[in-house]
């Protein structure tokens, strides 16, 4: 790199990096000053600005604050205490934030539940949240519905909208809630320390796991993504990711609502109306996920692609392929890429823009950054240890897990999931020295000489597919409760054109196999991004001497005909499975079929 542009690179990364460590550095756990009161801070500055705008609606700093406080009286009323939890199971609304922002005001935790799930994974959710209480909307509350025999305890559903039998109507009960705050003494004693929302993540093994989100992460979120980006009372950030998950519920709310910006929040992503949306309401920033941005390349040419006041793309998983793509038709002048999970505590930005890094953290700055790549095993799934016991460092160009050290500060701390066992597995310690602990990201990562990072790979089987971890044990449980099945494995394949991986199914099965009653029981147990593309039957699983799975040779297979003996499906979106001939197959290679 010639010193002019190497020199150009570094101030723009010292410049987003000192924007956003100013609005974090005054962050601290023991601190009285709760994710609320940064909330309520901006309500008083901003409280007369365009807030949020949903299906034509739009509310101000000071509409959304009295919507929440209605939330934190009615959590009072139903004698919800501090510490105890509340279910919320809706897919984007207007509501949505002002619910968790508002019980926040009185101590109160929020599970944010996908809202994408249904049957035993839901329940599962459910259960661990501990909540008594379920907030829905018309649209989940027949999901919830159908969950609830497999509630270990009583939930009470509260419906935004009309009630039946045992429900009670939410809308009825907030009308005698006041639109005042709360005052500050419930909360006495409390500390940024605290939970805050609970957010589920698959993790890599299992059924989805519950991060603790304490008040501090929550602010390091928001208040690290109001600096990162660079946002002003001007911006107005387009939102269509889930509220749910953390880059969009967290990051992109924060950019705007903590700048006296505005959020034209959209209930779900659609390619065909992106780009109208973004132009008619002069949106300047959106927030994606990879594969976001490539359904917008991969859609045919609107008229409004170019016509829009964009200056910004934040988010994170935007591949290499699709990054000048993305950027250079739709002439978005700046992308800021990051990396982060919802349970760790490692965050980095790639402010440069250097195209398919997720991240930096140069040799120069190596102290400031909590952040490490040691040499892993992937045949024997765990970090090289030298003769020292210490794990090995990665060298530039190496591949290596990431690992970020736990520290006692806000930036570097590990809150974990409800489940201690859960939470103590992604701990690793003698790390560097002996007694160190650092939390073990599960993700394969190489980085150069200028400290750019680029993900390689998850580790182990969990793979990631629509934005979503998939957890292949998870999914073949849920197969082999089919009738019929007598084994199932499901690993993820590459498909050209797409981001992650697909996932594929192989079954043994005992008899007579009906695929399209199969496919009916995979769409009730399964949310669609965890449902097989892809389905083969086998005689028998080729196992190893332990009885394991030998998996490798059926991802080199993929799912090409050529290549496979027996029958092999394609879940068509209209058709269910199908059979995948070679013309079905040639199809999906050239791109097109939606998949």
């Amino acid at each position: 790199m010639r010193l002019e542009a190497r020199l150009k690179r570094d101030w723009r990364f010292m410049r987003g990096l000192n924007r956003t460590l100013k609005r974090v550095k005054s962050i601290a756990k023991d601190s009285d000053n709760l994710i609320c009161d940064d909330l309520q801070a901006a309500v008083e500055q901003f409280r007369d600005r365009p807030a949020m705008t949903f299906e034509g609606r739009t509310v101000t700093y000071g509409e959304l604050d009295a919507m929440a406080n209605r939330y934190a009286h009615w959590a009072k009323g139903v004698n919800l205490r501090r510490g105890q939890t509340v279910a919320l199971f809706m897919p984007n609304r207007l509501e949505y934030f002002a619910v968790w922002y508002g019980l926040s005001k009185v101590g109160v935790v929020t599970a944010l539940i996908n809202n994408q799930l249904s049957g035993l994974p839901l329940a599962h959710c459910l259960n661990i949240a501990g909540s008594s209480h379920v907030i829905v909307d018309p649209e989940t509350s027949p999901v919830f519905e159908q969950a609830r025999p497999l509630l270990e305890r009583t939930m009470q559903q509260w419906v935004l909208g009309p009630a039946h039998g045992d429900q009670r109507d939410l809308v009825q009960a907030l009308k005698s809630c006041s639109q005042l705050p709360p005052d500050r003494s419930v909360r006495e004693d409390m500390t940024a320390g605290d939970t805050a929302l609970l957010i589920y993540t698959s993790g890599t093994t299992g059924m989805p796991k519950a991060a603790r989100i304490t008040h501090v992460r929550a602010q390091l979120y928001m208040r690290g993504f109001a600096g990162a980006t660079g946002a002003k009372a001007s911006d107005r950030i387009y939102v269509t990711l889930p509220l749910y998950h953390a880059t969009g519920g967290l990051c992109a709310l924060g950019a705007a609502l903590l700048n006296g910006g505005s959020v034209v929040l959209k209930r779900k992503f659609s390619a065909s109306h992106f780009w109208g949306d973004v132009a008619r309401e002069g949106c300047t920033m959106f927030v994606y996920i990879g594969e976001l941005c490539r359904y917008l390349v991969n859609h045919g040419h609107d008229e409004d692609e170019t016509r829009h006041k964009l200056r910004l793309a934040f988010g994170n998983g935007l591949r290499p392929d699709v990054w000048p793509v993305l950027k250079q038709r739709f002439r978005i002048p700046d992308i800021l890429e990051f990396y982060g999970s919802t349970e760790g505590n490692v965050s980095m930005f790639n402010f440069d823009g250097k195209e398919g890094a997720i991240g930096r953290a140069p040799k120069w700055l190596r102290g400031r950054f909590n952040v490490r790549l040691v040499q892993y095993d992937v045949e024997a799934e765990s970090v090289i240890r030298g003769t020292d016991g210490l794990c090995i460092e990665a060298g530039p160009g190496q591949i290596g897990e990431c690992v970020g050290k736990i520290g006692g500060d806000a930036r570097s701390e590990y809150a974990g999931y409800q489940d201690k066992a859960a939470s103590e597995k992604k701990v690793l310690t003698n790390v560097l020295e002996k007694g160190d602990a650092w939390f073990a990201t599960g993700d394969l990562m190489r980085a150069d000489a200028d400290g750019y990072f680029y993900f390689v790979d998850r580790i182990g089987d969990t793979f990631r597919w629509k934005g979503e971890n998939v957890s292949t044990n998870e999914v073949a449980e849920r197969l082999q409760v089919f009738p019929g099945v007598a084994q199932a494995t499901v690993y993820g394949v590459a498909v050209d054109g797409a981001d992650g991986r697909a996932g594929m199914a192989a079954l043994v099965t005992d008899g007579a196999f009906d695929v399209k009653a199969f496919g009916e029981h995979v769409a009730q147990e399964l949310p669609a991004y965890a449902q097989p593309l892809f389905v083969r039957l086998l005689p028998a699983m080729d196992v190893t001497g332990t009885f394991k799975i030998r998996k490798m040779d059926l991802v080199a297979d993929g799912y090409d005909p050529a290549k496979i003996k027996g029958a092999l499906f394609f879940h068509d979106p209209k058709r269910g499975y199908i059979k995948l001939t070679k013309s079905v197959f040639d199809r999906i290679a050239a791109g097109l079929v939606k998949v």
